[in-house]
């Protein structure tokens, strides 16, 4: 059984249009620092992104950014005391997120936060790897994509079960990657096939 140890959460670099984001990337924040899981994200101090990596480490929590140099001033990256790793554009950023991580979590975002997810989702459903992908579905803030996906299944193109996770509440977030991880080895999560798709990104 694998153990999970560091999550890769995707969410916005901009607060979003309601509160209640901001609370939930605070709490998966606090959540993931009080259970000593390191947090892996895209490096930004502001808008959500800020918001959960402070809070992890507020709670005591480790937390690695990975941003690309273009980004660093824009989305002041050099705020806490993190972990900051500097890379040469985005397709680098992702590939290092994933190598990174155990498991991926999306909080509201943009189209950048939904490329993430989107990405993941396809890597899962070609069967290129086992970590878990949940999708926070805060306030309904996804539900749109979540009816997309059935679309696509009934017009024939999922011709595989993407078999990602849902959580409306943060607390559900951590159960729910550890109960999915009981299945999975430490080879199946970080083998051959992992680097492989590393690669690939």
């Amino acid at each position: 059984m694998a153990e999970l140890k560091n999550v890769c959460v995707y969410c916005g670099s901009s607060k979003g249009g309601n509160p209640a984001y901001l609370q939930a990337a605070r709490a998966l924040g606090t959540v993931l620092g009080r259970e000593k899981i390191r947090l892996v994200y895209g490096g930004g101090g502001v808008g959500m992104m800020g918001e959960v990596a402070r809070a992890a480490e507020d709670a005591g929590g480790k937390v690695l950014g990975i941003i690309p140099d273009f980004l660093v001033a824009r989305e002041h990256a050099d705020q806490g005391a993190r972990e900051i790793v500097t890379v040469r554009g985005m397709h680098e950023r992702k590939r290092t997120m994933f190598e990174r991580a155990d498991a991926f979590v999306a909080l509201p975002g943009g189209i950048g936060t939904l490329e993430e997810l989107v990405e993941q989702l396809a890597w899962v459903q070609l069967g290129r790897h086992k970590k878990p992908v949940l999708v926070a579905n805060v306030l309904g803030f996804w539900d749109p994509l979540l009816v997309l996906f059935k679309h696509l299944g009934a017009e024939g193109y999922l011709y595989n079960d993407p078999n990602f996770l849902v959580a409306k509440r943060i607390e559900d977030v951590v159960p729910k990657l550890r109960a999915a991880l009981r299945s999975v080895s430490e080879a199946e999560l970080h083998g051959e096939e992992a680097k492989v798709v590393a690669e690939g990104m």
